[in-house]
């Protein structure tokens, strides 16, 4: 196997902190008064301009110091944390992102950034790396060694001499009474130690930042002292060796007497591996295979008198599904991290409109498979920025309607079944139907006077170039968003709905399957086909008497425990051409709010899916999500509760205006 590239390991790195500084930004934003926001952006910024320096990004280590510096002065009073100051490093953020990708940023685009971080700062022409002369001076002596192969894991000692230097004055003594004789000496250890004199207006946790990336391996001592770079005399403290990592902004319980802090730091950091997400997918591959191989032997196994086969049978089955088990819960990842990235995007929107926006969140903690997070972001985005752009109205519109000035956009999260359900909810003007209509016969969408229910007229929205803006901005009126929203939820195998009332606001539901790789299906037979049902769907399973058929011909209802439940016999759907068997079933599935039955002709029993997709030659069918491949090499399809359901009501809504 071969060996992980530094500076790939660098760039998922940076895009860390990146992200974890733009969040410390967000939040500042709100409370500019908090320190511990402050300290987190700072040590943030610090650990991303060492580790660039560390491995090669000169460029990037350049520009993020002067961004550490105006923070600094921040974090020491010198300097507010004003909004125009959260925007400039925000925007400077953005200028790291790209020198840290090795994408094109020019000198010119980074030097106009830095003009605007120096007005932020102090609006005076100084530079944001100067440092006000005047404060006393703190005066530590600093003795430091590295371990043996420091050099070898890409440790250079001189930039952290050259970070000291720019702390303040200082006397560097190099200590070489550990450099062993020359025919022992290997050359790529390190057998130095230094002693540092020096006299700064920081403190001594600014000493430690230096040594952040290697402070758990090295040996440090800090002694803050009266001689050396002064004259003065007063008590000289006991010396302090220092063997814990920096302190973070979020304060950590302090390590019992003796405890080596640094071990327990290891041991902390080793408990999460990272791992490419291509990896993740050729192992999902692999267990796919397995589950499909092993469906195959039970099959096989089903028909044989031999009980060891039998016994093994069921041993692989227990050991394939605890597999596919333990590598679905790999896969899932909380959707806050596809929510913490539209913090920032809400305060870019919020300056752009000119309108007041606040962003909350709500069900944090949901999972969702990895591929379906990371294919949702986009969607998510043309979402938001449309309520803010056509949904959230201007703050002194909101004032007249009677609103608060600030327009609220709500995301929240929630596990339905196999079903994630994903909402966005603004509370602005809401949808203006005639104006929907209006467009939609203006571009021969629907014919005038047609007759809609009003989810067919909000559907209309998700309509390739439709778009109701008067005017092309930079956000929207081009009519090319909300229809690549559809077609990437669709492409999910999800579904789109959309509520609205005037006046009050709009809420579009996103039903996204939890995973797009296995899943545990109830398989049915519907004349001489095989389908599989979702068994997270699948409620309950009654029989269907042949009187029960015959009585319910027309109306499509079955009671059950005093409920009238709507059913869709799938041998119709299907247009099987068969005859129904005597004993039929009747699959109760839930959909959102709504429980309906599927009448099929056998259950065959539960059957471990492995999903494939269909062809781009079906695209056009929506009741079917997939296909998978059995045990018998015959080929199962897989239905899509969702729109198999919404395919059945739109049929019986068409017989009733036909039979009206």
């Amino acid at each position: 196997m071969s060996e992980a590239d530094p500076v790939e390991t660098f760039r998922q790195e940076a895009q860390d902190l990146l992200e974890q500084i733009e969040q410390g930004l967000l939040d500042l934003a709100h409370r500019p008064g908090d320190k511990a926001l402050v300290d987190a952006v700072f040590r943030g910024l610090h650990t991303l301009k060492g580790s660039g320096a560390m491995f090669g990004f000169d460029a990037l280590a350049a520009f993020t110091h002067h961004c550490e510096t105006a923070f600094d002065r921040v974090r020491k009073g010198q300097a507010p944390a004003t909004p125009e100051l959260v925007a400039a490093v925000l925007a400077a953020q953005d200028h790291m992102r790209a020198l840290a990708e090795g994408r094109d940023a020019p000198d010119s685009a980074g030097q106009a950034l830095l003009n605007r971080l120096q007005r932020a700062v102090d609006g005076a022409g100084e530079s944001p790396a100067a440092i006000p002369e005047g404060p006393p001076l703190n005066r530590f002596a600093i003795r430091f060694s590295l371990p043996a192969d420091a050099l070898a894991n890409g440790t250079r000692p001189l930039p952290l001499i050259d970070e000291l230097r720019e702390l303040g004055e200082c006397q560097v003594t190099a200590i070489t009474d550990q450099v062993p004789p020359l025919e022992a000496l290997n050359p790529t250890d390190c057998h130095l130690a230094w002693e540092v004199f020096l006299a700064t207006e920081h403190s001594r946790s600014a000493i430690e930042d230096v040594f952040i990336f290697v402070i758990d391996d090295m040996t440090l001592e800090i002694e803050e002292v009266v001689s050396g770079l002064s004259d003065e005399s007063e008590p000289e403290p006991e010396p302090e060796l220092e063997l814990a990592s920096p302190p973070t902004a979020e304060a950590s319980p302090a390590s019992a007497p003796g405890e080596p802090v640094a071990e327990s730091k290891a041991a902390r950091s080793s408990e999460t591996v990272r791992v490419p997400a291509e990896r993740l997918d050729e192992l999902m591959d692999r267990v796919g295979e397995l589950v499909i191989a092993q469906s195959r032997l039970k099959q096989v196994a089903a028909g044989s008198i031999d009980p060891n086969l039998r016994a093994v049978s069921e041993e692989i089955e227990r050991l394939a599904s605890e597999l596919r088990d333990t590598m679905m819960v790999v896969r899932m990842v909380p959707i806050a991290q596809l929510f913490g990235r539209f913090r920032r995007l809400i305060h870019d929107l919020a300056r752009d409109t000119g309108k007041s926006i606040e962003l909350s969140t709500e069900g944090e903690t949901t999972e969702l498979d990895k591929t379906v997070i990371e294919r949702l972001a986009d969607p998510l985005v043309h979402l938001i920025r449309n309520a803010a752009d056509h949904g959230l109205e201007a703050p002194e519109q909101r004032l007249a309607a009677g609103k608060a000035a600030t327009g609220q956009i709500r995301l929240a999260a929630r596990q339905s079944g196999a079903e994630v359900i994903i909402t966005i909810t603004d509370d602005g003007r809401g949808v203006d139907r005639a104006r929907v209509r209006a467009k939609a016969e203006e571009n021969g969408l629907i014919a005038p006077g047609a007759v809609l229910s009003d989810g067919e007229l909000l559907q209309l929205i998700f309509h390739p170039g439709f778009s109701t803006a008067s005017a092309i901005t930079n956000l929207s009126g081009r009519g090319v968003g909300m229809d690549v929203v559809k077609r990437t939820i669709e492409g999910l195998r999800g579904a789109i709905e959309m509520t609205s009332e005037p006046g009050k606001g709009s809420e579009i539901s996103l039903r996204i399957p939890l995973t797009l790789a296995i899943i545990d299906g109830l398989m049915v037979r519907v004349g001489q086909g095989r389908y599989v049902i979702p068994l997270a769907a699948v409620e309950e399973c009654v029989e269907l008497s042949a009187e029960q058929d015959v009585r319910s011909t027309g109306r499509s209802l079955i009671t059950l425990r005093d409920q009238l439940v709507p059913f869709i016999r799938l041998r119709e759907q299907f247009k099987t051409g068969t005859s129904p068997d005597p004993h039929q079933k009747v699959v109760v599935v839930a959909t959102g709010q709504e429980r309906v039955g599927l009448v099929v002709d056998q259950i065959l029993g539960d059957h471990q899916t492995v999903i494939k997709s269909l062809s781009s030659f079906h695209d056009d069918v929506e009741v079917f999500s997939g296909a998978t491949i059995l045990g018998d090499g015959g080929v199962a399809l897989i239905l899509d509760v969702a729109h198999l359901v919404a395919s059945g009501q739109r049929q019986d809504a068409q017989q009733l205006r036909a039979a009206g």
